[in-house]
């Protein structure tokens, strides 16, 4: 079923194996009927999971969906390395039989505790980061050497399900939570260097980004647009917060004026002075997203109107994300 080009909302879809998040993309636009659809937060083929899109001028908030913390389940198999830290590339080096066996839980576990918390990580050469205006990988596939500098994310949980031991192999299921721009397959690598045997990425899944989980989205396969997606007005509140507006601030902020407002100050501690806080959505009475706004001491500043290319019912919502182990 299609929707009509004048709906604006997100939607949070579960994509399979095998897929880009490019087609997911390609997909979603014929379902919906329209050109403007994007995505937040490229999935490699080979991972599974929660991939958030945005349909009309809700491509705007794709921007503040990107940065948010994320979760995965991932397979880290020690004993052998890659050229991409993941099953889909060629085979570097393979531990022996003996030093698989030698890797104790007691060391995994030391080795998982270093890299949790604040680390500086080195991307994947193959990874989506541009050198000069290309991205890594198609500079890989184009023959070059890629050295990528290491930068600093967060991995807040890393938390070790199950280990099973193969032949020649120890599986670890894990469990991340982590800042946006943190690698998996490079956290497999990490550990697998760490243990002296090697380790790459066997699978990826994706259960959450901010507020939003897996158990909120849909299959690619039986995706139906109208149905699921989150209007503007409950998108932007999940992840900015939320200002209600009078019907004449709505007016005000359309037309690009400032409004006053109460108990929205933000100060430097070390100037004593007022600065910006923000960015938070502006909901009309009638529950419309008017737009955002940055706060700037007892006023409200507009940075980003929406057009009423939204959803004529009032404002969608959706359940609260269920608790993960």
């Amino acid at each position: 079923m299609k929707v009509g080009t004048t709906v604006s909302g997100l939607l949070l879809v579960d994509k399979p194996q095998g897929w880009t998040s490019h087609d997911a993309v390609a997909r979603t636009r014929r379902l919906a009927g329209t050109r403007k659809v994007g995505h937040a937060g490229t999935l490699d083929p080979m991972a599974t999971g929660l991939l958030i899109l945005g349909i009309n001028s809700s491509t705007r908030l794709l921007t503040y969906v990107v940065g948010l913390d994320k979760e995965y389940l991932a397979t880290i198999r020690l004993g052998t390395s890659t050229t991409t830290d993941d099953a889909e590339g060629e085979e570097l080096a393979r531990a022996s039989v003996d030093a698989v066996a030698a890797v104790t839980p007691k060391a995994v576990a030391a080795g998982i505790g270093a890299l949790t918390g604040a680390i500086a990580q080195q991307p994947s050469s193959v990874s989506a980061i541009k050198i000069d205006g290309k991205r890594a990988y198609a500079r890989v596939r184009a023959g070059e050497e890629v050295d990528l500098p290491a930068r600093p994310v967060t991995v807040s949980a890393f938390e070790l399900l199950s280990l099973t031991p193969g032949d020649g192999f120890l599986d670890l299921e894990v469990r991340v939570e982590c800042s946006s721009g943190t690698y998996i397959r490079a956290l497999a690598r990490d550990l697998g260097a760490a243990l002296d045997v090697g380790g790459h990425l066997t699978s990826l899944r994706r259960t959450r980004i901010g507020p939003f989980g897996i158990d909120m989205a849909q299959p690619l396969a039986e995706l139906d647009v109208a149905a699921g997606l989150i209007g503007p007005t409950d998108a932007a509140t999940r992840i900015l917060g939320r200002l209600d507006l009078t019907e004449q601030q709505a007016i005000d902020l359309g037309h690009g004026k400032r409004i006053a407002v109460d108990g929205a100050v933000g100060t430097d501690a070390e100037a004593g002075t007022a600065v910006p806080v923000g960015p938070v959505a502006a909901v009309a009475p009638d529950g419309r997203l008017v737009g955002l706004v940055e706060y700037r001491g007892d006023h409200a500043k507009s940075l980003l109107n929406f057009p009423l290319d939204q959803v004529a019912d009032a404002p969608q919502t959706v359940a609260a994300p269920k608790a993960t182990a």
